[in-house]
């Protein structure tokens, strides 16, 4: 009997273990199937009329019982099903940067900071941006220019090393 089996899976062992691998996708999982079928059947040897046809349908059976398992829990995976939205990432650099920036913000004067909030913020255009506080375009070019020197000198003053990136809409309160 032992020398039977052991001269069954010397021959067919790369069969199997052809079969298991399209069965788990894994040649590390079908390594394992291959394993625990040969292990099973080891047992009930003497019995086995069609070693092969035994082997694969034991096989099938016990990958099928692990979908199963599976299926019935959750499952992690790195690319979310459609219909999904994306999980937030973490959004703590993001917070101490709006509020290193609405504290520089506020020690600028409040002209100077309209401009730098209509312009940046609101992304309107020098015109838009004159009109609404009713002074000539150049005034516009000429206090974002200040505003911004004025808003770099105050956040290096505080300390702040790192480098602004741009702002989004999440980062100045408004729902994205």
């Amino acid at each position: 009997m032992a020398d039977d089996f052991r001269d069954f899976v010397r021959i067919r062992y790369g069969d199997l273990l052809r079969t298991a691998y399209l069965l788990t996708g894994s040649s590390h999982a079908a390594e394992d199937l291959v394993q625990s079928a040969l292990l099973r059947s080891m047992r009930r040897w003497e019995h086995i009329d069609e070693p092969m046809a035994y082997l694969r349908r034991a096989m099938v059976n016990q990958q099928v019982n692990l979908w199963r398992r599976i299926s019935s829990h959750e499952v992690l995976s790195a690319v979310l099903p459609e219909g999904r939205t994306a999980v937030r990432p973490d959004q703590t650099e993001a917070v101490a940067q709006r509020d290193e920036l609405l504290k520089a913000l506020g020690k600028l004067p409040v002209r100077m900071r309209a401009v730098l909030v209509l312009r940046y913020w609101e992304d309107l255009s020098e015109t838009e941006t004159a009109q609404i506080l009713g002074c000539a375009p150049g005034t516009i070019k000429s206090q974002a220019s200040r505003g911004l020197a004025r808003l770099r000198t105050v956040l290096e003053e505080s300390g702040t090393q790192r480098r602004p990136g741009p702002v989004t809409p999440w980062m100045v309160g408004e729902s994205s």
